[in-house]
């Protein structure tokens, strides 16, 4: 049996997922200019939602979802927001907890977090004070001569001609 990735949806997880997710539909009160069933055919819901499931579990950015694989990476953060906003990932948290409470009994009474609200310590010596001064960690050593580089014309301004010494 070949192994699934992480983001993959298998048929078992879809079933549970596809009646939270909304279905679009024309609205009554909106002037449309076109004729229904015009402009593009919609993404598979199934496809748009393991798009955002590959997005949240690898971290990557919304532009560089695989286009070929899940769609247009655009189309799929426009859904991600709509689904957001119809709670359909809160409900989905919701049933998820519900049901691992059926199976391994979440001890409600007792729960504890974990945070930091500080920078770690440490950090300042080992980046700098800012990222930016990362490179600036260390004086610029002069040449082994021992004499800063000087340059040997005369300093002038840009729009100066050079003078010319006549010896």
């Amino acid at each position: 049996m070949p192994k699934t990735k992480s983001w993959e949806v298998s048929d078992a997880f879809w079933e549970k997922v596809e009646p939270l997710i909304p279905v679009s539909s024309r609205r009554a009160d909106k002037e449309y200019l076109r004729r229904p069933g015009g402009g593009r055919k919609p993404l598979e819901r199934r496809k748009v939602f393991e798009g955002i499931v590959f997005v949240l579990r690898t971290g990557c950015q919304w532009k560089a979802l695989p286009k070929e694989k899940f769609g247009c990476p655009s189309a799929v953060h426009r859904y991600f927001m709509e689904w957001s906003a119809a709670g359909v990932f809160l409900e989905l948290w919701r049933r998820g907890l519900a049901e691992y409470d059926e199976m391994e009994r979440i001890e409600w009474k007792w729960q504890s977090i974990d945070g930091a609200m500080i920078k770690a310590p440490l950090a300042r010596e080992a980046v700098g004070a800012n990222p930016t001064d990362r490179g600036k960690k260390r004086k610029q050593t002069s040449r082994s001569g021992g004499r800063a580089w000087n340059p040997s014309v005369a300093r002038r301004d840009r729009g100066q001609r050079a003078r010319r010494d006549a010896t």
